[in-house]
């Protein structure tokens, strides 16, 4: 899954891709490199991040949703916590909603995912981007993770979303000091195996890996990036959210054939 962040505060990219014409591209690079499907995103949900509205939201991601649609083959995810940019992004071509609070922040979320038909990832996370941090308290991180997890997925099916079409993410890095994150990762085999769904990890550049690799800018996290990738497919994970497409699609193909032959 590559990451196409149409937001201009991004923490993890190089170059802003708030201009549509330059998401675009990107995304179409990012899908000649190996990205089996794209995932477009108009709202940080870095730590500390300002909320937006929904009808800014829509202003930076539309643009690029209609233009991607009949220029990509593989399929668009809308990375959005909000029913209303949700529905608009699936009219728009997406074809799965992915909701880092795990439907916890929008009620009508998962009536949004059931009536439009779409996939859904379910994040693990606690409070906002202004909270997130403060809440990571945990006497096991990974049953904690898993138990609440459970009941996004109660949510979800409440609200009439075939289980077929979930997927769960245990959202490495989101209301997690970096000892949770790698406790998750190193576990997360636990993780597939108490939810029997599909799982997704976004490990990308992100801030628990400077625990490992030190007080490197996130542009310069890939190598770091790559280890947590390489034990996430290892581990089991199905689908591997990254910004370096090119350099992790060799990881996860390799990470593959290693995880094939055990």
């Amino acid at each position: 899954m590559g990451i196409l962040n149409v937001t201009p505060d991004s923490f993890a990219d190089a170059h802003v891709l708030f201009d549509p014409a330059a998401a675009v591209a990107a995304a179409l690079r990012m899908e000649a490199d190996g990205a089996d499907l794209i995932d477009v995103g108009g709202e940080s949900t870095r730590p500390g991040a300002d909320p937006i509205s929904a009808d800014l939201e829509l202003s930076r991601v539309l643009p690029v949703l209609h233009a991607l649609t009949d220029r990509l083959a593989v399929p668009i995810s809308i990375d959005t916590s909000k029913a209303h940019v949700a529905r608009a992004a699936v009219a728009a071509g997406a074809t799965m909603v992915n909701d880092v609070s795990g439907l916890r922040r929008d009620a009508a979320m998962g009536t949004a995912v059931a009536e439009t038909g779409a996939a859904l990832v379910l994040m693990h996370t606690r409070g906002s981007s202004k909270t997130m941090y403060a809440e990571a308290d945990y006497g096991d991180v990974v049953a904690e993770v898993i138990e609440e997890l459970r009941e996004s997925l109660r949510c979800a099916a409440a609200a009439g979303v075939p289980l077929d079409r979930v997927i769960v993410d245990p959202g490495v890095g989101f209301a997690k000091r970096p000892a949770h994150s790698y406790g998750v990762l190193a576990r997360l085999s636990e993780v597939a195996a108490a939810l029997d769904r599909p799982v997704l990890v976004g490990p990308s550049r992100k801030s628990f890996l400077r625990e490992a690799v030190g007080a490197r800018p996130a542009p310069e996290r890939d190598w770091g990036t790559a280890a947590a990738v390489t034990a996430a497919v290892l581990a089991g994970a199905h689908i591997i959210r990254v910004h370096a497409v090119a350099e992790m699609a060799q990881v996860v193909r390799v990470a593959e054939e290693i995880r094939r032959h055990g």
